[in-house]
């Protein structure tokens, strides 16, 4: 997707898609880190601890419940 960075008072700022917004989770209080390599910016939303223990409960449960399909898959 190209999207054109647009004038937010002084600076610049680019606007999120609202299906990267639902797929990413983040609302209007989510904070980012935004870095560069030197070529590129990466936008990173910061999980809390709670977040990434949802997202570790949930493919504990994907796993207990499709391992034998996810095994398949592998091979």
């Amino acid at each position: 997707m190209i999207k054109t960075l647009v004038k937010y008072g002084e600076n610049l700022a680019v606007i999120i898609d609202k299906p990267f917004i639902e797929s990413l989770h983040l609302t209007n209080n989510t904070s980012v880190d935004i870095s560069t390599d030197g070529r590129n910016v990466i936008i990173s939303p910061i999980r809390t601890e709670n977040e990434y223990n949802d997202i570790l409960n949930s493919l504990n449960k994907i796993n207990a419940n499709h391992s034998k399909t996810l095994q398949k898959l592998a091979k």
